[in-house]
């Protein structure tokens, strides 16, 4: 039943926090459809997410969740065929990496963004 709902991702392409779910879904081999969205002017799908109207959003037929970790898990639990997370103890380690990443190699990630740049513009 979960496969018959349509899959859609909004995210940008500068969020490590969107690779991690696009990975997700590739791994499951969950058919999804991306949409790139411009964090300066939001669109009006990300009132999906009202809380923080961030990135990454993944809407199930209506029905959004945001945060990765939590679409991660939101995943493992609709499509428990191809599981991320580790079973028994060590899904405990999973999710100290995972939390490890969210708080602090974030902080990192974007301490150094403004230097980044791309084919010779800078991104910021």
């Amino acid at each position: 039943m979960a496969k018959e709902h349509k899959v859609r991702l909004l995210g940008t392409w500068r969020s490590p926090f969107v690779y991690r779910v696009r990975l997700a879904l590739k791994l499951n081999g969950i058919e999804y459809e991306y949409i790139e969205v411009d964090l300066k002017n939001k669109c009006p799908l990300l009132e999906s997410n009202p809380v923080h109207k961030l990135v990454p959003v993944l809407i199930h037929g209506n029905n959004p969740v945001s945060k990765s970790s939590v679409i991660l898990e939101f995943i493992d639990e609709t499509w428990p065929e191809n599981p991320l997370m580790p079973q028994d103890h060590e899904i405990a380690i999973a999710r100290f990496c995972s939390k490890f990443i969210d708080e602090k190699v974030k902080l990192t990630i974007w301490a150094i963004w403004p230097s980044i740049s791309l084919k010779g513009k800078v991104y910021t």
